[in-house]
């Protein structure tokens, strides 16, 4: 049985939503995630969800997917060749845009499967603006966020850890190997200095032993999109791992979702 609200009848949909189902929206962007990743990290967040769905159906709870919006908000990334980003306020909108569509017609259990650091602030802005309009709660999975404090527990390298790296490439590996170039995978390149210092992570400079933000592109903290120290040891096995955690949250997550009083 399919998941995918776009692979469904309008009928068939309709009844599952009325019946409970919990609508699940992945979200990621379309960047660099450096030389050897493909640059749609959406198409994770989507395959992480239909999971979800899927893991969710054994717990009794039924869940269906919604197309993934393909677009990050805005950070570091708005001069990546084919790369597409949102302004904040316009992702925000979209996001509230499609849950108020989803509300209008009956829908009550929601939650967001976020794949794109870059759309955490958003995402949460609308999920409150949702709960003061609709009085409704709308969870969100961050994942890379919840990925990367699951990394080291996993016996993930310290080094590969950052942008370019993992979580995403050893996701990326576990879930779309086909797309994936791991010949190309390579240590982070030297960084110019910037206003004569250091830079320290994306977005900071290091002045007089602390971080101060300066407004940077990708290109400046992370030349191929590479932050990490060396993306080599990214591997598919760690990935399932990080993958099954993701997955039994996020069902866990539905299921707690089915429990609540509309």
């Amino acid at each position: 049985m399919t998941h995918r609200i776009a692979e469904l009848t309008a009928p068939e949909v309709a009844a599952r939503l009325a019946a409970g189902a919990c609508a699940l929206l992945p979200m990621g962007s379309l960047e660099t995630h450096g030389p050897q990743a493909p640059m749609g990290d959406f198409l994770l967040a989507e395959a992480i969800a239909d999971r979800i769905a899927a893991s969710a159906a054994a717990r009794d709870a039924d869940a269906l997917v919604l197309p993934a919006i393909p677009f990050g908000g805005e950070d570091f990334f708005s001069f990546v060749p084919g790369g597409i980003v949102l302004t904040p306020a316009l992702l925000q909108g979209v996001v509230e845009e499609v849950c108020g569509n989803l509300l209008r017609t009956g829908t009550r259990r929601i939650l967001v499967v976020n794949g794109h650091a870059g759309s955490i602030a958003p995402v949460e802005a609308a999920a409150r603006a949702l709960r003061r309009r609709h009085g409704v709660l709308v969870p969100a999975l961050h994942l890379w966020r919840m990925a990367g404090a699951l990394h080291a527990e996993l016996g993930g390298s310290p080094e590969s850890l950052g942008h370019g790296g993992d979580p995403v490439w050893s996701v990326a590996l576990h879930l779309r190997p086909d797309l994936c170039r791991p010949e190309r995978a390579r240590t982070r390149q030297a960084v110019p200095e910037i206003l004569g210092l250091p830079v320290a992570n994306f977005g900071t400079l290091r002045c007089a032993g602390v971080e101060v933000a300066v407004p940077m592109e990708v290109e400046e903290v992370a030349p191929g999109g590479v932050a990490c120290a060396d993306s080599r040891p990214g591997n598919a096995e760690h990935g399932g791992h990080i993958v099954a955690r993701l997955v039994g949250a996020g069902a866990a997550m539905v299921a707690q979702l089915k429990g609540q009083v509309s």
